[in-house]
């Protein structure tokens, strides 16, 4: 007996606001900043993303952190238009209180 197992790595990164524009956003004003930050976090950061720099793994980070934060604010939205609409929920474990 064995068991065959097979992986597919998909390799995503959210693009520009949503245009399908570069993974990086291009920056019209850069500015210099200095932090004082944990090197092996940044490396390990930077070997989950896949970026070359140091700098590109942090902007991918922040980038990721931005995304995150949209698509919580989406599926917030829709869930409070889901609510409104009036629907009524059978809550079999009677875990919801209203």
């Amino acid at each position: 007996m064995y068991i065959k197992m097979e992986y597919v790595y998909i390799r995503w990164y959210p693009s520009g606001e949503g245009k399908g524009g570069t993974f990086m956003g291009t920056a019209r004003i850069r500015s210099h900043k200095h932090f004082q930050l944990d090197t092996v976090k940044i490396k390990r950061a930077q070997k989950a993303l896949r970026a070359k720099t140091e700098t590109e793994a942090i902007e991918r980070a922040l980038d990721l952190a931005i995304a995150e934060h949209e698509s919580n604010r989406l599926v917030l939205e829709a869930t409070e238009r889901f609510v409104k609409s009036g629907i009524y929920i059978k809550d079999v474990y009677d875990t919801l209180s209203g």
